[in-house]
């Protein structure tokens, strides 16, 4: 008996410190993406550069897990995002957007990452975009 109560209780610390883990990951992800404004500096679609289609866009993301699209400093869209660090995906939404805003939607894989860029790609059937963020 009491050799499964110890046991029991070392499954809940370890479950306990698992969870404490992925909370430190979501708050780091948070903080990294909240802190500063992001500029596309890279976007193509099924291999052709369509970064010329961001210029002038900055996004701002915030820890209520919206984001602000401004372009030439003005407030253009505001949609959702969020991120999983243990499987490093992303996703944003901005409803009702046409291009390039409607180009982000979705659900990404994040291939490469620091505190200043993140690097994803989106494949939807046939269609594969990459993405390239840094942070201004």
């Amino acid at each position: 008996m009491k050799k499964t109560i110890a046991v029991v209780c070392l499954a809940m610390l370890l479950f306990s410190c698992k969870k404490a883990i992925q909370n430190k990951q979501e708050d780091l992800i948070i903080k990294a993406m909240t802190s500063g404004q992001w500029t596309v500096t890279s976007f193509s679609q099924n291999g052709s550069d369509i970064t010329g289609n961001f210029n002038g866009y900055k996004f701002q993301y915030y820890s209520n897990r919206t984001v602000d699209a401004i372009k030439n400093g003005a407030l253009e869209k505001t949609g959702t995002w969020d991120g999983d660090g243990p499987t490093m995906t992303t996703w944003a939404n901005f409803t009702n957007a046409t291009t390039p805003l409607s180009l982000i939607n979705g659900s990404w894989h994040i291939d490469n990452n620091s505190w200043t860029f993140v690097v994803a790609t989106q494949t939807t059937g046939s269609e594969t975009k990459t993405m390239r963020l840094d942070k201004q």
